[in-house]
C-alpha cells in the first residue's frame, strides 16, 4: 500500500510539469494575440488617421477648385466686360474721328505688337503727315497680345482707335527653324484685316508696322492711286515701297511703276481683293507673299513708286534686323511734296502702261553684261543689261549692290522681268530677262 502511494507521488510530478507548460504556452499565445490585437488596433487607428487627413486634403481641394471655378468666372465676366469696353471704345473713336459728310479714302492701321517706343515714333509722324487730311484716313492702332506700354501708349492718343488682337491658341511650326513670330503676325494680320473690312466695313485699307515713318505726300499719293485701284482691275494693291529705294538708286519723286513682285512695308488693298486673300490666309508671314505673288495674281500688278513714301527704322524686331544696315537704313524716303491731285497717272493704267514701259526699255542702249557696271557708267542716257537667268542676274545686281533676291521666280521690284533702277541719276538701268523683250512686245532691240 505504501508502494502504491509512492508511485502515484510519482506520477503527479510529471502532470505538474505537464500543466505547468501547458499554462506557459497558453500564456505564450494570449501574449500573441494580444500583441497581434494591439498592432491591428494601432493599423486601424493609422488608417483612419490617413482617411481622416485624406478627407480633409479632398475637403481643401474641393474649395480650392470651388474658389479657382469662382476666379474663372470673375476672370471671364472682367473679359466680357473689357471686350464690350474696348467694343465700346472702338465705337466712340471711330464715330469720333470720322466725318458723317466725308467718305473715307481708307482705313490706315498701324500694326504693333510690344516695342511702346517705335510705335510712338510711328504715331507721331502719321499724325503729323495726317492733319490736314484726318477725315478721310481713320487712323487704327491694332495690337497684337497685351504688352501694358504699347496699350498705354495706343490709348494716350485720342486721334486713333485702339484694336487688340488677344490669341492664346498655341502656335504648331511647320517647318524647322520658323520662327514662332511669324505665325502670330500672320493671325494678327487677317484678324485686323477681317475687323476693318468686315466689322468697320471699310472699301480700302492702309498697312503701316510700328516702326515706320510716312513722306508728306503719302496720303495725297494713295488718294490719287484708290482712283487707279478702283478703276484698274489689274492692279492688285498699292505699295509705298521700293525695294530698291536707296539714295544712290532713285532720282525722280514723280515717277511710279507697275511690278509684279509685292513690296509691302506701307501697302493699301480693297476689299474685294481681301474677299480673295482672307479664305486662304497663310499660317505664317513669309508666306503671305506667295500669295500675293504666284498663287493670287492672276496676270495683276502692284503699284510702287520710285521714291519711296515710307521709312522703314526697325533694326530691331521679328525679322532681326535682316538687310536693315544694307538695305533698309539707306532708303531714300521722299522729301517733296508731290501735288498728286495735278498729275496724269493715266499711263498707269494696263492698257497704256505695256506700251509706256516697253518704249522706255527699247530706248535705253543695249550693254553686255560683262563689265556691266563699268560699260554703264561710259554711256549717256539709259542702259539695258540682258540677264541669262537668276544666276547670273544676281551676279549683274550684285555688281551694282541692287536686290539679288528673287521670290516665287520674281525679282524684287521686276515688271515682266524687268528691273529698273538709277545708276549715277538721272541714268536709268533696265535688267532685262531673257523674255522679257518678248513680253513688251518689243522687236528688233
Amino acid at each position: 500500500m505504501a508502494k502504491l502511494s509512492c508511485d502515484f507521488r510519482f506520477l503527479l510530478i510529471p502532470a505538474a510539469i505537464i500543466f505547468i507548460y501547458i499554462q506557459m504556452r497558453l500564456f505564450a499565445t494570449h501574449s500573441d494575440y494580444a500583441d497581434r490585437i494591439a498592432e491591428a488596433m494601432d493599423a486601424e487607428h493609422h488608417c483612419t488617421s490617413q482617411m481622416r487627413l485624406l478627407i480633409d486634403q479632398i475637403s481643401m481641394q474641393q474649395e480650392q477648385i470651388v474658389a479657382l471655378e469662382e476666379g474663372k468666372r470673375r476672370k471671364e465676366q472682367e473679359c466680357a466686360q473689357l471686350k464690350a469696353l474696348v467694343q465700346d471704345l472702338e465705337k466712340k473713336g471711330l464715330q469720333r474721328i470720322t466725318d458723317k459728310t466725308q467718305v473715307p479714302v481708307a482705313a490706315v492701321v498701324i500694326m504693333a505688337c510690344n516695342r511702346a517706343d517705335y510705335l510712338e515714333r510711328t504715331i507721331a509722324s502719321v499724325l503729323k503727315c495726317r492733319s490736314s487730311v484726318a477725315s478721310k484716313y481713320p487712323l487704327f492702332v491694332s495690337q497684337d497680345g497685351s504688352d501694358p506700354n504699347v496699350r498705354s501708349k495706343a490709348l494716350s492718343y485720342n486721334q486713333l482707335t485702339y484694336m487688340q488682337h488677344l490669341d492664346y491658341d498655341p502656335v504648331h511650326t511647320e517647318r524647322p527653324g520658323e520662327l514662332i513670330a511669324y505665325y502670330k503676325i500672320a493671325r494678327h494680320y487677317k484678324w485686323a484685316l477681317d475687323e476693318l473690312f468686315y466689322k468697320h466695313n471699310f472699301d480700302r485699307v492702309i498697312i503701316l508696322e510700328d516702326d515706320m515713318e510716312i513722306a508728306p505726300d503719302f496720303f495725297d499719293y494713295f488718294e490719287a492711286a484708290s482712283v487707279l485701284l478702283d478703276k484698274d482691275k489689274s492692279i492688285m494693291a498699292v505699295s509705298s515701297w521700293n525695294d530698291n529705294g536707296q539714295k544712290q538708286f532713285v532720282h525722280d519723286p514723280y515717277a511710279l511703276y507697275r511690278s509684279d513682285f509685292f513690296p509691302g512695308l506701307g501697302w493699301m488693298l480693297t476689299r474685294s481683293i481681301w474677299n480673295e486673300l482672307s479664305p486662304k490666309w497663310p499660317k505664317a508671314y513669309p508666306s503671305w507673299l506667295s500669295i500675293l505673288l504666284k498663287e493670287n495674281h492672276k496676270g495683276r500688278q502692284i503699284l510702287r513708286p520710285e521714291v519711296c513714301r515710307t521709312y522703314n527704322f526697325g533694326e530691331h524686331g521679328s525679322s532681326m534686323g535682316q538687310f536693315f544696315q544694307q538695305y533698309l537704313e539707306p532708303i531714300k524716303m521722299n522729301d517733296v511734296k508731290v501735288d498728286w491731285k495735278s498729275q496724269d497717272l493715266s499711263y498707269l493704267m494696263e492698257e497704256k502702261y505695256k506700251k509706256y514701259f516697253a518704249d522706255i526699255v527699247k530706248e535705253a542702249k543695249p550693254v553686255l553684261a560683262t563689265d556691266a557696271v563699268l560699260k554703264a557708267s561710259n554711256v549717256k542716257g539709259d542702259v539695258r543689261i540682258q540677264y541669262k537667268d537668276q544666276s547670273d542676274f544676281e551676279r549683274i545686281a550684285r555688281q551694282f549692290g541692287v536686290f539679288e533676291e528673287w521670290k516665287d521666280g520674281v525679282p524684287r521690284t521686276a515688271y515682266k522681268g524687268v528691273v529698273v533702277f538709277r545708276y549715277q541719276p538721272p541714268r536709268r538701268v533696265f535688267l532685262v530677262g531673257p523674255d522679257s523683250l518678248q513680253k513688251l512686245g518689243i522687236e528688233n532691240a
